[in-house]
């Protein structure tokens, strides 16, 4: 199976990593917030997140891979003022100051655009992009990667 996306995607990778175990102060507020914006965007269906991973990556990192429709609604939602975001942003920058390098973040985001994606799913449930948006089988899209990386 592979992925079928109408349009651009845009994948925004944010993440945290522990710095000192020992200071749950500093890090697990950060921990915490990101459930409940997910829970958030996941409930309005005109958010533009499409869908997401939680993921553990190198040790002390947790990280989520989010799918958007558009860097605009991304953008948006960073912004708002009545969404989870904008408070746990601010409280994160006055423990960031206080926590004395205690727990990091990052964040990368990447506009792709139409068919300009690749991707195989084999004995596997839905994940990434795939289960973000639509999966077909690979055919659809190209029997090769080369053909599934032609943008459209």
């Amino acid at each position: 199976m592979t992925a079928e996306v109408q349009g651009e995607v845009v994948v925004f990778l944010i993440g945290m990593r522990i710095n000192s175990f020992r200071a749950v102060r500093s890090w697990w507020p950060v921990f915490r917030a990101m459930p409940r914006m997910l829970r958030e965007l996941s409930q309005d269906e005109d958010s533009g997140l499409l869908g997401y991973q939680l993921l553990l990556g190198a040790p002390r990192v947790l990280y989520t891979v989010q799918y958007w429709d558009s860097k605009e609604k991304l953008l948006a939602y960073a912004t708002a003022q009545d969404k989870e975001h904008r408070p746990a942003w601010t409280a994160f920058n006055r423990r960031m100051r206080e926590g004395r390098d205690k727990v990091g973040f990052w964040h990368e985001t990447y506009i792709v655009p139409a068919g300009s994606y690749e991707n195989v799913y084999v004995n596997m449930p839905a994940f990434g992009l795939g289960a973000a948006t639509d999966v077909v089988p690979v055919a659809r899209r190209g029997e090769r990667a080369a053909d599934r990386l032609k943008a459209v």
